[in-house]
């Protein structure tokens, strides 16, 4: 049976009345209508804090690659501004897990451990990025595990930047062509992410990861109350593709999903 992981807590302050997240907006310069949707909504959005549940990034070799005018510093930059009127979070994807504290806290931004429980309007909300609980791609648990170590990722940051760099192409190409012959993202596993509510003391679940956004049913716990999994959108503005979505969560406890259109 998978070992249930022990969750990291944050209370949020009084005076927060919205509270954002969004996640797998895998920001690249080659998709820059995505970065302008993005930066527009962190400068619109009323939200007192936005929480950034992994893969904001497409890739992230190392915070040494956000050198003066490239396109990670251009994103810090945004960071910089949205962070005079919210609250910003960022918990690492499977994508961007070696952004490290220094990156930051350079821009202010707390980093979140995943998973969390936060505590918000009187209730308990679960969040991870998710890709923990796609217990069914053996492959990728496995990957996962391995840079994961702290002695792999200290090998991985010492070679040359530009050889990251040629590398996280490489294992981009990959994935892609992974996803592909597969044809589907894995699926987060149900009655893993019942058991991680019911130890966590929370009724709602909140990830992103497998691409897939929709409200699932995951029954009652030991007191009857319902447990439900809310998964995040992906954004991927591009052509004639337009797909981001921020799920907006009240102190009363309302959820909703707004496209960007609407905000």
């Amino acid at each position: 049976m998978t070992t249930v992981p022990r969750f990291a807590a944050l209370s949020a302050p009084a005076h927060w009345r919205t509270v954002d997240f969004i996640s797998d907006l895998h920001l690249k310069p080659e998709e820059p209508g995505t970065f302008d949707a993005w930066q527009r909504y962190l400068h619109e959005t009323p939200a007192d804090a936005v929480f950034i549940l992994g893969d904001l990034f497409e890739v992230w070799v190392g915070d040494d690659s956000a050198a003066p005018g490239s396109f990670e510093a251009h994103c810090g930059e945004v960071l910089d501004e949205a962070r005079t009127h919210a609250e910003l979070f960022f918990m690492c994807g499977n994508r961007d897990f070696l952004v490290a504290g220094a990156f930051l806290a350079r821009h202010g931004v707390r980093p979140l451990a995943d998973p969390t429980v936060l505590a918000f309007g009187g209730a308990r909300w679960l969040l991870t990025h998710g890709d923990l609980l796609c217990t069914g791609d053996v492959a990728y648990q496995q990957f996962r595990a391995q840079v994961r170590t702290p002695a792999w990722q200290q090998t991985f940051l010492a070679r040359p930047l530009a050889e990251r760099q040629a590398i996280a192409r490489q294992m981009r190409a990959q994935s892609a062509r992974h996803q592909a012959d597969a044809g589907f993202y894995a699926d987060a596993d149900a009655g893993l992410a019942r058991r991680w509510l019911v130890e966590a003391g929370a009724a709602t679940l909140i990830h992103g990861h497998t691409h897939r956004p929709a409200d699932h049913a995951l029954g009652t716990d030991a007191a009857g109350r319902p447990l439900a999994q809310v998964v995040l959108s992906d954004w991927h503005i591009d052509g004639g593709t337009h797909r981001a979505q921020v799920l907006r969560l009240s102190a009363d406890g309302a959820l909703a999903r707004i496209d960007l259109g609407t905000i």
